[in-house]
């Protein structure tokens, strides 16, 4: 239960901190941050999170990571439902804390997105569902790349958590005009509950893909990270 509590507050930070700084600070009068400032606002919550509970559940927060490690060898197939599980409510409950934050604003108008992923008329600079798709699936493969990487034995030890947290803010700079970004199903199910309308009729791909690209990430770690020869 510790490790699936962890991945509940771990996964309630990155939602809190990375949606929280698209919703209310990122277009904020005069002093907003961008989208430059939302894209390291989610490195810095996978970043402290790698540190203050990475030794207790591996700090996954994320279903497509956890389904990745597992493909890697990495993690066993057990744990899967419940770590998923805890990152999903961990995620609604973040996305149910956010909403009455940002509700508490005159003018407050949840259907404009409340920081949903989406295509088509719904992708910020308007990309198409095949655009949608593969950027997601092409991010979540290279995050897993980083993250496998990263945590191998033969790699520095310690050091993780800095370049899986740039990796995050990376791919946050490439993919927030095509998506919003998601690269995380619990992510993107926190808080399209609250948005509802499209955000829900859009979530599927959200969750599908990120497995893909978890899976295929996983794989080519497989091929270019075996000690065989």
């Amino acid at each position: 239960m510790k490790n699936y509590s962890a991945e509940f507050l771990g996964t309630f930070w990155l939602v809190i901190g990375g949606c929280g700084s698209a919703v209310l600070a990122a277009g904020f009068p005069a002093l907003g941050i961008g989208f430059h400032g939302v894209a390291l606002a989610f490195g810095l919550t996978v970043l402290t999170m790698a540190y203050a509970i990475g030794h207790i559940s591996g700090c996954h927060l994320n279903p497509a990571v956890s389904i990745g490690l597992w493909a890697g060898g990495r993690f066993p197939a057990t744990q899967l439902l419940p770590y998923i599980a805890a990152q999903v409510i961990g995620a609604i409950a973040a996305g149910g804390v956010l909403y009455v934050i940002a509700s508490g604003a005159a003018g407050f108008d949840v259907t404009k997105g409340f920081a949903s992923n989406g295509y088509g008329a719904h992708s910020p600079g308007g990309y198409s569902l095949l655009a949608a798709l593969v950027c997601e699936i092409v991010m979540t493969a290279f995050f897993l790349i980083v993250i496998l990487g990263a945590t191998d034995k033969r790699a520095p030890a310690g050091f993780a958590p800095i370049p899986i947290g740039l990796a995050l803010t990376l791919i946050h700079l490439i993919s927030i005009p095509v998506t919003n970004t998601s690269v995380n199903p619990a992510r993107s199910t926190g808080v399209a509950i609250f948005a509802g309308g499209w955000a829900l009729e859009q979530l599927w791909l959200f969750w599908v893909a990120p497995i893909i690209g978890a899976l295929i990430g996983a794989v080519l770690y497989r091929f270019i990270g075996s000690e065989k020869n």
